[in-house]
């Protein structure tokens, strides 16, 4: 569940591990699918009952290298449309994390996070301050800030909807 739309959130985590690809997330075979199909995928080789049991404010929890592989938008597009509140991750590839950002999903690095995090297990996310905070032990992480031009972008949902807001004169 979401608690400030703009910046604080708090939800399900749903852990996976290291390298998790853009493939993983959006599966080449079903990219000519209709979209409902194509969600039913997304994660499918690496937790199989992702795509029918996240729930949205739900939080993607990786280790390092989350998002590698090809520069597939569809990937952080997928979490989104999935309800994904928030993708944690002890690192992210960076094409993925701008991508992510470009979609207006929150995308934070939190070296640590991982091991700190069990699945399901409550987090909240405080996307300005950069801090994690792990549900029932209280742990707090510190994860990389995100640019005041990038929080910006999310603030909008994304680059379209921030170029629309500028080009009618607004902000």
């Amino acid at each position: 569940m979401t608690t400030d739309p703009a910046t604080r959130f708090r939800g399900r985590a749903w852990l996976f591990g290291a390298d998790i690809s853009t493939d993983m997330l959006s599966p080449g075979q079903y990219v000519h699918d209709p979209l409902p199909e194509r969600l039913r995928h997304v994660l499918e080789a690496a937790r199989p009952e992702f795509a029918a049991e996240v729930r949205p404010g739900d939080i993607v929890v990786a280790g390092p290298n989350f998002g590698c592989g090809s520069s597939r938008e569809s990937a952080p597009q997928h979490l989104k449309d999935l309800g994904v509140a928030v993708v944690l991750a002890d690192s992210l590839a960076r094409i993925f994390a701008r991508n992510a950002i470009a979609v207006g999903l929150p995308a934070l690095t939190c070296p640590g996070v991982s091991a700190a995090v069990g699945h399901h297990q409550q987090v909240e996310v405080d996307i300005v301050a950069g801090q994690v905070t792990v549900g029932d032990t209280g742990q707090l992480l510190q994860a990389d800030r995100i640019p005041p031009a990038m929080l910006e972008v999310l603030h909008h949902g994304g680059i379209e909807p921030l170029l629309v807001a500028l080009a009618a004169g607004g902000r």
